[in-house]
Parts: C-alpha cells; structure tokens; sequence
C-alpha cells in the first residue's frame, strides 16, 4: 500500500471526472462527452466507483460462500457506512476494504492511461473527506471499526483514500441537483439516500482540484456546452 500525506497534491493531465448525485445527469453527460471528444484525440470512460457487482461476483464463486450469501454481504458492506447500520462483523470489513481495493485498482488503471496521453472521463472520483461509498469515502470508520481487524483494514483503507485523493484531476465537473429532481429521475432510488447525497457532494473540495460546478436542472445542451468549453481550456492550458 502507498502511504501519502493528505497534504499531498499531484495534479493529473488528461483526467476529466463528473460527480454528482444519482439522477444529476452523470452517465447522459459522460457518454456525450465521450462522443464529441472522441473525434479530436484518445478517450477513454472509465467508471471510478466502487463497482460492488464485480467484488460480489468473485465472493459469491468463493468455496463455501453460496451466490446469495455473496450478495448479502456486499450489501451488507454497501450500507456499513450509515449511521443507522450497525457495527460490521469481520468478514463484512473486509469485503468492505475489498471493494476499495477495487476501486484504487481502477484509478491506477487511470493513471496509466492519462500518462500515455489518453483523456480518461471518469465518472466519480474518490475523495477523503468524507467517509461512506454514497460520497465516494472510504467504507471503514472509527464508529464501524469496531475489531482489531477492522481497525488495521481501516487504516490500509484511510492511506489508499488519502493516495487517491492526492491526484487531482485536469478538471472536475460537478451536477447539482435537488434530491426531488434527483428522485423523479431514478425513482428505483431511495429519497433518504439522495438526500444525503445532495447535501454532501456540494460541499466536497477534492483536495482543491479545479471544479466547474453546472446546474443539473438547467437545459442540458446549455450544461454539454458548458463542459466542453471548460474542458477544451482546461486541457489546452495543461498540454
């Protein structure tokens, strides 16, 4: 594992992230970006959250670990950070930091590619401000890491985060929303979650990278239009 000061700052060239709550207009916005920018040089998309479907797949194939005892725990880590959830039992903390471990495996994959001169969109980005896998934090915390296991997973987890988080991105851009628009988007989703959602993404600093925030709700060839522009300059100024 790699151990940064969270102090630390790399700025990364290449790297156009897009955050926002669930129904904000992420993957709409992603996927044109992609379209238009492909046609002036190499772009890849690459997803950055925790990718729960994949982690879950590879524990429910585990000897002794059946397909639905494999969901339950990934579900049981998706919600370990909530404050009404209780304490996570060991084997729950560490499909917990497995699911982070995933997710730093991607975002080295993303390094290499912005290094070999690919424009990587990457829809969400990891930070370490916040604790919990709905703001893109780490899983673990002090509240529900309660075992000495969970603690020493807590701490490769917490240095993972802080290293993510030292690589800031070309540019982030960031869709706010309001959890009822938010809601009537992606009705599937719970309200309570998406609220949290928006009162905490807004106030995310990503260890100071540069950040164009857009209003999801305004019409949406005004928000592409927007984006692209930042991005054309923020991309001309770094190369």
């Amino acid at each position: 594992m790699e151990q940064v000061l969270s102090s630390k700052k790399t700025p990364l060239n290449n790297v156009i992230a897009v955050v926002g709550c669930d129904g904000s207009g992420k993957s709409t916005l992603t996927a044109d970006l992609m379209t238009h920018l492909a046609e002036q040089r190499q772009v890849e998309w690459l997803y950055l959250g925790q990718s729960s479907g994949n982690i879950g797949e590879w524990i429910k194939n585990l000897p002794l670990i059946g397909a639905a005892f494999g969901r339950y725990l990934v579900r049981k880590a998706e919600r370990a950070h909530s404050k009404e959830a209780s304490s996570p039992d060991t084997l729950t903390a560490l499909v917990i930091f497995l699911l982070s471990v995933w997710r730093a495996h991607k975002f080295r994959r993303m390094l290499k590619l912005s290094r070999r001169g690919v424009l990587v969109i990457a829809d969400r980005y990891p930070q370490a401000e916040v604790p919990g896998f709905y703001f893109d934090g780490q899983g673990l915390n002090l509240a529900n890491a309660q075992s000495w296991l969970a603690r020493q997973l807590l701490k490769q987890e917490t240095r993972l985060y802080q290293w993510m988080a030292s690589h800031l991105p070309t540019l982030l851009i960031r869709l706010n929303v309001d959890a009822e628009t938010a809601h009537s988007r992606k009705p599937d989703h719970k309200l309570s979650m998406l609220q949290d959602k928006v009162r905490v993404i807004p106030t995310l600093h990503f260890n100071g990278a540069p950040i164009l925030d857009l209003n999801g709700r305004d019409a949406y060839p005004q928000v592409l239009d927007a984006a692209l522009k930042a991005i054309h300059t923020a991309t001309t100024s770094k190369n």
